[in-house]
């Protein structure tokens, strides 16, 4: 099945190369505007990922815009410049999925919009770049909540971990919760136990001794 997608980007040259290349691709491109406003009307069918540039000539704000996308049931894929960290910590903060610059070759985005489809959040080396440079993206984890998730991700099942470390079911499942929530709360949401292995790496919140 095609993926439906769309674009934001204020630049014609951009979104007439981002049509072709979906054409060429296969993907099936329902939408395409200058802002998000302007998108919006345009949606009569709901878009998988919609690519959205960070700096529109509308002086609207990333965040406001992916926020926007997002409650209207699209996942979101920056593609810009990315000049400004300040609005690449701001989009990401807000539930972008990933950032793909301009810079990059056109087969990595559709490679990241592909993987954002099928429900994976990609973490690119810009996007990685933004978190560890902003603080406010870190999560802070109990002594318990990093045993129980360790275990977790190392591979273990909920039963296993809760066995291991001598407590309910419904114990660990809490402490695996909590700390999903807590990734969610900084916009770097995890979505199965691959992701949240690759949070715990990100943040240096893994182990060697247990890869």
């Amino acid at each position: 099945m095609s993926i439906a997608v769309a674009i934001v980007d204020d630049h014609e040259a951009i979104r007439l190369g981002f049509a072709g290349a979906c054409a060429q691709r296969g993907l099936h491109l329902v939408a395409s505007a200058a802002s998000v406003e302007e998108l919006i009307p345009q949606l009569e069918t709901k878009p998988q990922v919609i690519v959205l540039d960070l700096s529109l000539a509308d002086g609207s704000e990333p965040a406001t815009n992916v926020k926007t996308l997002i409650e209207h049931g699209s996942e979101v894929v920056i593609f810009s410049i990315a000049d400004r960290k300040s609005q690449v910590r701001a989009a990401l903060g807000a539930g972008a999925a990933t950032l793909i610059t301009k810079s990059q070759q056109m087969d990595e985005l559709f490679a990241a919009i592909s993987l954002v489809a099928d429900g994976t959040i990609v973490n690119t080396t810009e996007t990685i770049a933004a978190i560890d440079s902003d603080q406010d993206f870190k999560v802070k984890l109990t002594e318990r909540e990093l045993e129980v998730v360790r275990l977790y991700a190392s591979g273990m099942s909920l039963k296993q971990v809760a066995f291991e470390l001598k407590v309910s079911n419904s114990t660990a499942k809490e402490h695996i919760d909590r700390v999903r929530d807590k990734y969610s709360d900084v916009g770097r949401p995890v979505r199965g136990k691959s992701e949240l292995l690759i949070r715990l790496i990100e943040d240096d919140q893994y182990p060697g001794e247990l890869l």
